[in-house]
């Protein structure tokens, strides 16, 4: 795969399982990574680690967004930052998770790329890639919220393509199955609701980190210069059937 030479690329939700692989990869690959998140702590940890340039914002604070991106030759972004709220079904719905949720997932990912795009467009181009979920392409139980927040950044993702496509920019959405870590091993570490969804997955196994930092790699990458637009799920083949 080509390179990142002489690229930035910011990677929000860098202190998270899929963020921080991300930041790695692309490190390796030559990209001068901008590594945002909120946990100073972490952030400070993967700088040391990897050398990318930690950049602490609040999704949810548009001045915040503005504030770190405005004015920075960025050339791509991932836009990873996410939060997986509750398990719970419509008529079970706290409306207070849902809008954190939204307001992380969608309207935390529209203001980046609100932001970065313009940066973007001064340079003449790049890439974006929207860290979307399987939760976006199928129904799944208890992702009422979730799910829905996905669905939003997928058409976020649509009418991007569209709207920079003309300004050499494109942008596309990886769709991840769960990956095993601390955080949702509390749910789908469950015997009940991980035998049931692995066996009904062609592969049958759950995806690791770098499974999900290689494809955004690549959409990142010249190798990707005709792609704009695209939904790829990173699912074990889960929402083919």
């Amino acid at each position: 795969m080509a390179g990142f030479d002489g690229r930035t690329i910011l990677v929000t939700g860098a202190s998270g399982g899929i963020g921080g692989t991300t930041v790695r990869r692309l490190v390796r690959d030559g990209a001068t990574v901008l590594a945002g998140g909120r946990n100073l702590d972490e952030l400070a940890a993967l700088a040391e680690e990897t050398g990318a340039t930690p950049l602490a914002f609040d999704l949810t604070s548009e001045d915040e967004v503005r504030t770190a991106i405005e004015g920075r030759d960025i050339w791509g972004v991932v836009n990873c930052g996410g939060w997986g709220g509750t398990i719970e079904t419509p008529q079970e719905a706290d409306i207070d998770v849902f809008d954190k949720v939204m307001a992380i997932n969608t309207r935390g990912s529209l203001l980046v790329t609100k932001y970065a795009s313009r940066e973007m467009i001064r340079l003449g181009g790049g890439a974006i890639v929207n860290v979307s979920s399987q939760a976006s392409l199928v129904a799944l139980h208890g992702h009422i919220a979730y799910g829905s927040s996905k669905a939003a950044l997928d058409n976020i993702t649509r009418v991007s393509a569209l709207e920079l496509g003309p300004h050499g920019i494109r942008v596309n959405s990886v769709h991840p199955t769960v990956v095993m870590t601390e955080m949702s091993a509390w749910y789908w570490g469950r015997p009940d609701i991980e035998g049931p969804f692995l066996k009904a997955m062609p592969l049958g196994r759950w995806a690791t980190e770098d499974e999900i930092a290689g494809p955004i790699a690549f959409l990142l990458s010249d190798e990707a210069s005709m792609i704009s637009g695209v939904h790829l799920p990173i699912d074990g083949g889960y929402t083919a059937q």
